[in-house]
């Protein structure tokens, strides 16, 4: 999901890869909650996800890595990151710089 066209290259990819508990009671509702937030945060581009068997890798698009340092400050953010110990057995964080883009879409 983009907001709006890709930029070919100089924004910020966060990259979310974790493995989740079995129970993850009052996971979903908090996640759908920090996902319209974060869509409607300045400088979000959009996010790729993939989900199988509790494992995870999510990705968001920033323009910057001012927008990401608010995004990290946002108090409900902070909140969520507060719950992980219940919902995440692992969790790895990167923020990495996109020099190069190339999208292929099957029409």
């Amino acid at each position: 999901m983009w907001k709006k066209d890709i930029p070919k290259k100089d924004y910020y990819a966060a990259i979310f890869i974790s493995t989740k508990e079995d129970d993850l009671t009052g996971y979903h509702e908090l996640n759908d909650e920090l996902m319209k937030m974060a869509i409607e945060q300045e400088g979000f581009l959009g996010y790729e996800n993939v989900y199988k068997d509790n494992q995870s890798i999510f990705i968001s698009y920033w323009e910057s890595l001012e927008a990401i340092e608010k995004w990290k400050n946002n108090s409900h953010h902070i909140f969520a990151k507060q719950q992980a110990h219940k919902w995440y057995k692992r969790y790895l964080s990167q923020i990495c710089k996109v020099e190069h883009t190339s999208l292929f879409e099957k029409k």
